[in-house]
């Protein structure tokens, strides 16, 4: 079976995702054709050597409709290759990778760009089936992203000062990153229609994020719960007499508008391009967990990779966890066992931003950058979805 490597990434910087958002302005479109585009450009890319473009967006409709990923190939020069959307809710963006990845190892393709997209401050919030549908929101017990983080907190016995903790590390990881240029070769500039440079680093990251102002943050869902959601993971989890609100907007994800892309493709084609391998796919997984309480399939998905790698966590030298909430994310490494100096070393989600069509690719070129400066040999990065589904992928430098 070929191998499929990594030859390259880019990712946007992260915009706010908010209405005063420096990237406001800026189409999904936009933001997906400027990382297509630079890859292409970075690694001199005969279009005609490229199979397919695999792109996440989550919730295609509006500006990340069915058609969003050719208008974005098209947009970046890339013509003649064909394009794909997918929507895993936020492991979107590696299960792109992973798909281009999977087609690479097939003998189907021979070269590849995957990754993703997402604007929260242009998206519209849409409600699913999973979320309307009494035959399934009922018998599933769903109760809101919000909520589920919430539970899993509670249920293991956390904090709100050790949640506001993990989230300021974060940011002081990813402060020092920047200060340390470790993001400066993998981040292309957004530019407005004019050519007018809008963004060229994060401006989610806050150096001076401090435990007393989290602490003075009201609790983001205890309303939804109040609502009937408390209700509804109660009877789901009789063991819990009461959730306890302790995620708010300071400890969980950043939303955030951006867009990351991946270049894959076998030895063969590397060859013909005149491109280094810098990583191969070794592993990857996908699962889904029971949906209640919906955000702890990320472990499960984790040993999943590892035991097809056949390796062990110890054996990881990098590991990318997606920061959706600090709770959730705090289980995980507690549940695992990993080093935690090992995790999000540069920062996460909550510094970094989550545009969620995009997150899970952005993570692995962030853990294959920091590999190479470490010195080391093998990434795991693991994509968080809802409904207690989670993608992860494991990569060994070559």
């Amino acid at each position: 079976m070929p191998d499929a490597f990594v030859y390259d990434h880019v990712r946007t910087p992260s915009g706010r995702g908010a209405p005063d958002g420096t990237l406001r302005s800026v189409t999904v479109l936009a933001l997906a054709a400027t990382v297509l585009a630079e890859l292409k450009a970075r690694n001199r890319l005969d279009p005609g050597f490229v199979d397919d473009i695999v792109l996440g967006c989550v919730d295609p409709v509006g500006e990340c409709a069915a058609g969003l990923v050719r208008a974005a190939a098209i947009a970046a020069g890339l013509a003649a290759v064909p394009g794909l959307l997918l929507d895993r809710f936020g492991a979107s963006g590696l299960d792109a990778v992973n798909l281009a990845a999977a087609a690479v190892m097939a003998g189907q393709h021979d070269m590849a760009m995957a990754g993703g997209v997402g604007s929260a401050s242009r998206s519209v919030p849409v409600q699913g089936a999973l979320a309307v549908d009494p035959s399934v929101a009922l018998a599933a017990f769903h109760v809101p992203p919000g909520i589920a983080a919430d539970l899993i907190a509670t249920r293991a016995g956390l904090s709100r000062s050790r949640l506001d903790a993990f989230a300021v590390e974060s940011h002081v990881r990813a402060t020092a990153a920047w200060a340390d240029g470790r993001f400066r070769q993998a981040v292309a500039p957004v530019r407005d229609v004019n050519g007018i440079t809008l963004l060229t680093r994060d401006e989610t990251v806050q150096a001076d994020a401090a435990l007393d102002t989290l602490a003075a943050a009201p609790p983001s869902f205890a309303a939804l719960g109040e609502a009937g959601f408390d209700a509804v993971a109660i009877q789901a989890h009789p063991e819990v007499e009461a959730v306890a609100h302790m995620h708010h907007a300071g400890n969980s994800a950043t939303a955030a508008d951006g867009a990351g892309a991946v270049l894959i493709g076998n030895r063969r084609i590397g060859r013909r391009s005149d491109l280094r391998p810098r990583a191969r796919m070794r592993a990857f997984a996908t699962v889904a967990t029971e949906p209640r309480p919906g955000l702890d399939g990320t472990a499960e998905a984790i040993r999943k990779a590892l035991r097809r790698a056949r390796l062990i966590i110890a054996d990881i030298d990098v590991i990318e966890i997606d920061e959706v909430f600090a709770g959730p994310t705090i289980e995980t490494i507690r549940t695992l066992g990993p080093d935690p100096m090992r995790v999000n070393p540069n920062g996460g989600a909550i510094a970094l931003g989550r545009p969620l069509g995009a997150v899970g690719a952005i993570m692995l070129g962030r853990a294959l950058d920091e590999l190479e400066r470490r010195d080391r040999t093998l990434a795991l990065i693991a994509a968080t979805a809802a409904a207690g589904m989670a993608t992860a992928a494991i990569i060994e430098r070559v």
